[in-house]
């Protein structure tokens, strides 16, 4: 009997242990679900951090207006080599589209008519010569006979006469002979300019001069390069009041840079430099002509090209460049949004100059210091009109420029990533 009764009380505290169990389990997951509920009540009534903003800071200094105008390169020397004497071509002493120097020869003309022309002139002045000294000796022997009478006064005058006239054929005959010698010369055709000359309008064999200067090949003097590009007159103008009003400083010309911008986009790595602005206006198209020089030592430019010129044309002092997308524009004005005390987010109207690339010139609105929003506007909150906006200013970076490293996270946001990973 005290066997089975011991059976019997080991029976009934079996089902006590396993309730015993299930109850501690119970409690164990409603106090988790209990501290889950908790943080999750904190996270969810935590305030939001102030969203983050791009900015620029403000500082004004002289800024260059740079306008961008269409132009054309030109050689800035051109010369046509042509036939000054005529005759036949019997060679060419150069290769086309080379270099050539001033009085370099380029072709031989056939030069026996005109030696044989200045072997006569030479001879005329041999003979003039020889006519020269027979009156001079005879009018000097007549001198001492004419003071004593010995031959009449007019014989005496007669071979003076005839000494001058005989001086005069001299002279005549010289000039005659400069004449062939020249006329010799024009049958070796030299360079004028030093350049790069283009193909040979000629050959060998071909008759040339006849009549009219042959052209027989062109040389042109492509360094430096001239670029011959205009201006609306009206813009010129425009340009002209703005600087007499003070409103924009006068560029110095002597150090006014001109960048060539190519057909691709890219820019020449040689500044040019401003010549001159052409004094009148094409009345065609309204225009002004302005004329640049650029170097080309490397000859990778060529005459004829279309080419877009940036030069700076006056500058504006105390002025601001903000990106342009900063800038509110409307009908009642253009404004910025500028990060002030606390934080705070207010707009604030300027006044804008002209465009430069992808930034506008602020005029008047701005100080030094001010941080202008330029990006993040999608994150302001949409609170009521007149109610302050409070945000995290972070420096603004450029597209394409290395980017900020990644701000910390709020306490707040913290809290609850510990408390979710719990």
């Amino acid at each position: 009997m005290p066997r089975q009764n011991h059976a019997t009380a080991r029976a009934a505290r079996k089902p006590l242990t396993l309730l015993s169990l299930a109850l501690v389990g119970a409690l164990a997951l409603s106090g988790c679900g209990k501290k889950g509920g908790d943080a999750s009540q904190a996270a969810a009534g935590a305030t939001p951090p102030p969203p983050q903003v791009g900015v620029v800071t403000v500082q004004p200094g002289n800024i260059g207006l740079v306008t961008e105008l269409p132009g054309r390169l030109e050689a800035s020397r051109v010369a046509q080599v042509r036939a000054r004497a005529a005759g036949i071509v019997q060679k060419r002493l150069f290769t086309e589209g080379s270099e050539v120097k001033t009085g370099q020869k380029l072709f031989l003309i056939d030069s026996a008519p005109y030696e044989a022309s200045l072997a006569q002139a030479q001879a005329g002045v041999a003979q003039a010569q020889a006519s020269l000294a027979q009156s001079k000796a005879l009018a000097e022997r007549y001198k001492p006979l004419v003071e004593v009478n010995a031959i009449s006064r007019q014989e005496y005058d007669n071979a003076v006469a005839a000494q001058k006239t005989a001086e005069a054929n001299v002279a005549a005959a010289k000039a005659a002979a400069t004449s062939a010698s020249i006329n010799l010369g024009y049958a070796t055709i030299t360079a004028p300019i030093s350049g790069r000359i283009g193909r040979a309008l000629v050959t060998e064999g071909a008759l040339v001069g006849q009549g009219a200067a042959t052209e027989l090949a062109v040389i042109q003097q492509v360094d430096p390069l001239y670029i011959n590009f205009t201006q609306s007159a009206a813009d010129a103008l425009k340009l002209r009041a703005s600087l007499a009003s003070g409103q924009y400083k006068q560029a110095d010309k002597s150090s006014v840079e001109v960048s060539v911008v190519l057909e691709d986009g890219s820019v020449y790595q040689h500044p040019g430099r401003l010549l001159f602005t052409d004094l009148s206006v094409d009345p065609t198209s309204g225009q002004v002509t302005l004329r640049a020089e650029v170097p080309n030592a490397e000859r990778s430019l060529l005459p004829g090209l279309y080419v877009r010129v940036r030069l700076e044309q006056a500058q504006v002092g105390n002025g601001v460049l903000l990106p342009q997308q900063a800038v509110t524009r409307s009908g009642s004005g253009d404004t910025v949004m500028v990060v002030g005390e606390g934080n705070q987010v207010a707009p604030r109207p300027v006044k804008l100059g002209p465009a430069q690339g992808s930034d506008w010139v602020v005029l008047q609105g701005l100080k030094a210091g001010d941080q202008v929003m330029v990006d993040g506007f999608q994150k302001l909150p949409r609170g009521k009109p007149g109610s302050p906006v409070v945000v995290t200013p972070v420096p603004w970076k450029a597209p394409g420029s290395a980017s900020a490293a990644p701000a910390p996270a709020p306490a707040a946001s913290q809290a609850a990533a510990s408390a979710a990973q719990q």
